[in-house]
C-alpha cells in the first residue's frame, strides 16, 4: 500500500493526520479516526449474480473476511453512549491468498453523507473547528451541514447497523463491461436502533458488550450490496447522492463467527491498515478523489501506529475533549 504519486496529495493527508491527532488527542498506537473499536472474523459467501458485474475473485469463491467494528473520533476510550461516537464504521477485508497478504477491503459508516468532497475540504473543515469559524464554515457548505444534522440513532448492536459505503467504484466483468456501483452492508437482523431515553440507561461500553454477547449465542450476518449507477449519476462526489430508485445487486452474505479476545483485537488494530482503494483484478477506483486522499491518510497514519510503543485497550470513561470538535467531526 504506497503512499499517493501526487505530492500534493501526500502534504495534505499528513495535515490530516496531524489535526486530527491533535484535535482529539489521540495516543500513539491508535488510529487517527475510529479510535475505538473491536475485530470479528467469518467468510463471504457471494451470489451467482456477483460474478456477472465483476471478475474479482472473492465474487466466484468463499473467502476469508476479518470485520472492525468503531466508533467516531480519534479518543480509544469514547463512550459507547456519547452521541460524538457516531457515526459508526465498519471495515471489511477479504481475504484472497498469500497469508492474508493478497487483500480487497470495503470502508463504511453508518450515515449516508461525507462533509466534503476533497481531503483539501475535510482539512478546511478541521481548521475552522480550530480557529473558531465552523459555524461561517458550515453556512457555506452544505454538506458539512446535512453531516451534522443528519439524524445519527444509537444502534442496539453493530450487528442492527446499515453502513454505507459513499465512494464510487468501476465493476469489471469477464467480458469487459463497466458498471459503476456503490456499496451498502445492511444486516440480517434488521435495522434496530434506541431511543433517546433507551440510551440513558447503556453503560459506556454497551455496544462492545452487546457484540462479544451476541456472537457468544450466534453469528452476526450481512448483506453486502452495489447500488448501480446510470447514465449522469456523479462518480467522482461523495456528497452527492444517487437516486434511491437506482438497481441495488445483492452480491452476497458476510457472516462473522468469532471475534476477537481483546489481546488479539489489540494486535491486528495495530497492524491492519485497511485500503479504501480495491487493488484487485475485477474492481477498479473511479475519479473521486477523495480514495487517493483517504487511502494516503490511512498509510501514513497506520506507518505511525505501527512504530508506536505498546498500546493498552481502553473502555468506556468520558472523553476530555470540546464538544465543538466532536459534533463538527
Amino acid at each position: 500500500m504506497p503512499l499517493s504519486e501526487n505530492k500534493q496529495t501526500n502534504e495534505t493527508a499528513g495535515n490530516l493526520v496531524k489535526t486530527l491527532k491533535g484535535a482529539f488527542g489521540t495516543p500513539p498506537g491508535y488510529r487517527v479516526a475510529h479510535a475505538r473499536g473491536r475485530i470479528a472474523t467469518g467468510t463471504f459467501t457471494p451470489t451467482s449474480e456477483a460474478a456477472t458485474l465483476s471478475k474479482a475473485q472473492h465474487f466466484s469463491n468463499e473467502t476469508p473476511v476479518i470485520v472492525r467494528f468503531s466508533s467516531s473520533t480519534g479518543i480509544p476510550s469514547i463512550p459507547d453512549n456519547d452521541p460524538n461516537s457516531m457515526p459508526r464504521g465498519i471495515a471489511v477485508r477479504f481475504v484472497l491468498g498469500n497469508n492474508g497478504h493478497k487483500h480487497t477491503d470495503i470502508i463504511a459508516h453508518s450515515t449516508p453523507h461525507f462533509p466534503t468532497r476533497t481531503g483539501e475540504g475535510f482539512l478546511s473543515m478541521l481548521q475552522a473547528i480550530g480557529n473558531g469559524t465552523i459555524g461561517k464554515f458550515l453556512e457555506d457548505t452544505p454538506s458539512a451541514a446535512a453531516f451534522v444534522q443528519e439524524p445519527k440513532p444509537f444502534p442496539v448492536s453493530f450487528g442492527t447497523q446499515k453502513y454505507y459505503g459513499l465512494n464510487a467504484f468501476e465493476f469489471i466483468s469477464e467480458a469487459g463491461k463497466s458498471t459503476f456501483v456503490r456499496y451498502l452492508v445492511v444486516p440480517v437482523a434488521g435495522l434496530q436502533t434506541l431511543s433517546e431515553a433507551d440510551i440513558k440507561d447503556k453503560s459506556t461500553s454497551y455496544l462492545f458488550d452487546e457484540l462479544a454477547d451476541r456472537m457468544a449465542k450466534e453469528p452476526i450476518e450481512f448483506k453486502y450490496f452495489a447500488q448501480i449507477a446510470e447514465e449522469g449519476d456523479p462518480t467522482d462526489d461523495v456528497t452527492k447522492h444517487w437516486p434511491a430508485d437506482r438497481k441495488q445487486v445483492d452480491l452476497g452474505t458476510i457472516k462473522l463467527d468469532k471475534l476477537e479476545s481483546e489481546s488479539e483485537s489489540l494486535g491486528d488494530e495495530k497492524k491492519i491498515i485497511f485500503d479504501p482503494i480495491p487493488r484487485v483484478d475485477g474492481i477498479e477506483p473511479s475519479d473521486d478523489p477523495l480514495l487517493d486522499m483517504r487511502a494516503t491518510v490511512y498509510i501514513i497514519g497506520g506507518k505511525e501506529r505501527r512504530a508506536a510503543p505498546e498500546a493498552k485497550m481502553v473502555n468506556g470513561g468520558k472523553a476530555n475533549v470540546d464538544d465543538d470538535v466532536l459534533k463538527a467531526a
